[in-house]
C-alpha cells in the first residue's frame, strides 16, 4: 500500500475504518490499531463540584475548608482532553474512556468525573454519540464504562436499559468475534465494556472489562519502560489498552506549581509518539490494540495510531510472496 492511500486513510480521520483496504476487512477488532482517548469526557469538568468520594480523606478535608484552591487545581491536573466527543470522533478516536459518576445534589441524572464531576450528563453525552454513529455508519465505537462512582443497583439497571435503548441494534454481542465486515453486515457499530460484572452476566450485548496498562507515572521513559515489560508477558486475547498517558502525584505537582496536565503532556509528547510509531498490531505476543493518549487533538496521534494497520498489510503482502513458487 503506498504512501498516498497511507496518507488518505490517516489524515482525514472521520470514515478512517470505511477506508481500510480489503485485506484488513476480516481481521478481528482486537488485532487492528485503534487510537483511543483516556479519560474521554475530561473536557467538560465542573471546577465548581466537590471532589470525588473515592479522594483521599485529606484532600476532601481540605476542599471542604479551602474549595478555592483544591478545585481549580485538581481541574488543571485532571482535565486530559479539550473537544467533545463529536469532535475526538472526527479525529479518529474509537476507543472512548468513560468513568460515570453520581454527582451529589445532582438528582437521578448520571454524570462523568475524574477528580471532580463533569459538567455534561451522561445521557447527553451519549445521545450525541448516537448521532455521529448515524451519521458514519461503518465506523465502530468502542465505549468503556468504568469506575461507577456512588451508583446504586437501580442506576445500572437505569443506565444499562438506557444504553440498550439508545444504541439497540447498533450492539455487538459480547460472544462475537467482530470484524469490520462482520459487524458492517449486521449494522453493529457499538461495542460496550461495562466494568461490573453483575450487571455484564445478565446482558449478552455488554463485553467484560478491557485491560488498561498504564504505567501510573510522570516520566514518559518510565511509561515507555512499563509498556515494553507488559509486551514481553504477552498480549490478552481479547481487546486491551496500551495508555501513553501520564499520571502526577501530590510531589509533582508542588514541585511544579505552574505546570497542568496539558503542558506536561506537550512535553513528552514527541517521545511516546515514538514509541507509537514503532509498535504493530496484531495478534503476536508484542501487537498493539487500542492505544489511549491524553489531549488527543495535539498531535497526528490518531494518525500514528491508525498508519500501524498498514503494518499487517505489508506482513501480508510478503507472506504471499514467500508462498510463491520461484
Amino acid at each position: 500500500m503506498g504512501d498516498n492511500q497511507r496518507e488518505e486513510v490517516g489524515g482525514g480521520n472521520s470514515d478512517w475504518m470505511s477506508r481500510l483496504p480489503e485485506e484488513l476487512l476480516d481481521v478481528p477488532l482486537w488485532n487492528l490499531a485503534i487510537p483511543g482517548s483516556h479519560d474521554s469526557m475530561s473536557f467538560c469538568l465542573d471546577v465548581s463540584s466537590p471532589v470525588l468520594g473515592s479522594e483521599s480523606f485529606l484532600l476532601r478535608l481540605i476542599d471542604r475548608l479551602f474549595p478555592c484552591w483544591t478545585r481549580p487545581c485538581i481541574y488543571r491536573w485532571s482535565t486530559s482532553q479539550q473537544s467533545v466527543l463529536r469532535d475526538q470522533c472526527e479525529l479518529g478516536i474509537r476507543f472512548l474512556d468513560l468513568r460515570i459518576a453520581r454527582k451529589p445534589a445532582g438528582g437521578s441524572r448520571l454524570f462523568f468525573a475524574h477528580g471532580i464531576y463533569t459538567l455534561m450528563t451522561v445521557k447527553e453525552a451519549l445521545e450525541e454519540l448516537a448521532l455521529w454513529l448515524d451519521a458514519h455508519p461503518k465506523e465502530i465505537i468502542i465505549i468503556s464504562c468504568s469506575h461507577f462512582e456512588s451508583l446504586t443497583d437501580e442506576d445500572h439497571i437505569q443506565l444499562v436499559e438506557f444504553i440498550m435503548s439508545l444504541f439497540s441494534k447498533k450492539l455487538c454481542f459480547s460472544k462475537a468475534v467482530p470484524t469490520l465486515r462482520s459487524c458492517w453486515s449486521r449494522g453493529q457499530q457499538v461495542i460496550v465494556s461495562y466494568d461490573n460484572q453483575q450487571m455484564e452476566s445478565q446482558h449478552p450485548e455488554l463485553w467484560p472489562m478491557i485491560p488498561y496498562w498504564y504505567a501510573d507515572s510522570p516520566d514518559p521513559k518510565k511509561v515507555i519502560a512499563y509498556l515494553e515489560e507488559q509486551k514481553h508477558h504477552g498480549r490478552p486475547d481479547g481487546f486491551y489498552v496500551s495508555g501513553l498517558n501520564l499520571t502526577e502525584d501530590a510531589s509533582y505537582i508542588l514541585l511544579h506549581p505552574f505546570q497542568n496536565l496539558r503542558k506536561m503532556t506537550t512535553r513528552a509528547l514527541s517521545l511516546l509518539l515514538h514509541w507509537t510509531a514503532e509498535q504493530r498490531p496484531g495478534p503476536e505476543g508484542g501487537g498493539v490494540n487500542i492505544v489511549c493518549c491524553d489531549f488527543v487533538g495535539l498531535s497526528r496521534f490518531c494518525w500514528i495510531v491508525i498508519g500501524l494497520n498498514f503494518k499487517l498489510l505489508k506482513a501480508a503482502v510478503s507472506s504471499n510472496h514467500q508462498d510463491e513458487p520461484l
